[in-house]
């Protein structure tokens, strides 16, 4: 049995040397210790990551890690993810277990149950489609139903995916990345159908789904549904020539009116691909906005489209990763029961062989 390592917290110091403590226990912990941080962490978070990545590329990483400690730097659901895809042995740990996805939230797996019950009483066959930003119960009950999860990376793939699986998609729960895939498979907006989930799902209006392929949650991401098409507008006025990247999470106004879309590691390459002495406005959040600036400065110039940090990110702190680090045979391991594992899993799985 490996022993299991305690790092002895230092002092309590005003002038305590956190990132040095972080690096002394990594080294001591050596490669039975991995950390992965999404890009949306801040730099004193990113800096002592082995892997960084969106959600794809650290999904795809768990199942190769042979860290018998992974600590996941990024909101719950991913996590979740992680523990779901670990390997036997494996522990996961996150920093901060109050790191919550606002829209993640916005679908309860007893909602998404209800509503997809109600959806299937016609007897159409509807095949849900995840977003990765959902919790590990509402991908179980997706995975039961026949249905996969999404990333913003694969979202077109995924829907091209789940439209040949059955008679119409339910795809959950972000409105925007679901209207902006669609516009990409040219899924007309007379055949889609934003859902009234009010009332636990007894507002849902049955014969408008039932004339619909693609029946759309109704949430949304606070930190990319702010931005607006008169945010591109008043900034292309006031720096013609500029370019502007986007994130699918925006509104489709915002996607038209940019440059590009797409997801986190298309926004990266975005920038790092254009001209030098380009300007580059980016609607993401704005964590990663300020880490491209930085590295590009002097060739390129990045700046926000506008300022929107994501709350929940912001609750993994380089104190709380001390912290982690410091009592890892004391901290609360996540954990997904075995029987919601099993059906999340199934349909995790099914996004990873329909994208490998």
């Amino acid at each position: 049995m490996t022993e299991t390592f305690t790092a002895q917290p230092a002092r309590a110091s005003a002038t305590r040397d956190i990132p040095a403590a972080i690096t002394a226990i990594r080294e001591t912990l050596g490669e039975r210790l991995a950390i992965l941080s999404h890009h949306y962490m801040r730099d004193e978070v990113v800096r002592h990551s082995d892997l960084r990545g969106d959600s794809l590329e650290l999904a795809r990483r768990i199942d190769g890690l042979k860290a018998e400690s992974i600590v996941f730097c990024g909101v719950f659901f991913m996590a979740e993810t992680a523990a779901i895809l670990r390997q036997p042995g494996q522990k996961i740990y996150i920093p901060s277990h109050k790191a919550s996805c606002t829209m993640a939230d916005q679908a309860p797996a007893g909602l998404v149950r209800i509503a997809l019950e109600r959806l299937s009483a016609s007897g159409r066959r509807i095949v849900p489609l995840t977003y990765v930003n959902s919790s590990a119960e509402v991908k179980a009950v997706v995975g039961a139903a026949g249905g996969s999860v999404c990333t913003s990376a694969n979202a077109r793939t995924m829907l091209d995916w789940a439209t040949k699986q059955g008679d119409a998609v339910l795809f959950l729960p972000d409105r925007n990345l679901a209207m902006n895939t669609a516009r990409d498979l040219d899924i007309a907006p007379s055949r889609q159908h934003i859902l009234d989930i009010r009332k636990a799902g007894s507002r849902i209006d049955l014969d408008a789904a039932d004339a619909a392929d693609l029946l759309i949650w109704p949430g949304s991401c606070c930190i990319h549904h702010k931005f607006k098409a008169e945010d591109v507008a008043e900034i292309r006025a006031g720096d013609p020539g500029c370019l502007v990247v986007v994130h699918p999470e925006c509104r489709p106004e915002v996607v038209l009116a940019a440059d590009s879309a797409g997801s986190t590691r298309h926004i990266i390459q975005y920038v790092e691909d254009a001209p030098e002495g380009a300007t580059i406005y980016v609607g993401t959040e704005t964590s990663l906005v300020l880490r491209l600036k930085k590295q590009f400065e002097g060739r390129r110039t990045v700046l926000p489209l506008g300022m929107s940090f994501c709350g929940g990110m912001g609750r993994v702190t380089e104190a709380g990763l001390l912290r982690t680090l410091e009592h890892l045979d004391a901290e609360p391991v996540v954990e997904v029961p075995e029987n919601v594992a099993c059906d999340a899993k199934i349909a995790l799985e099914r996004m990873l062989v329909a994208c490998s």
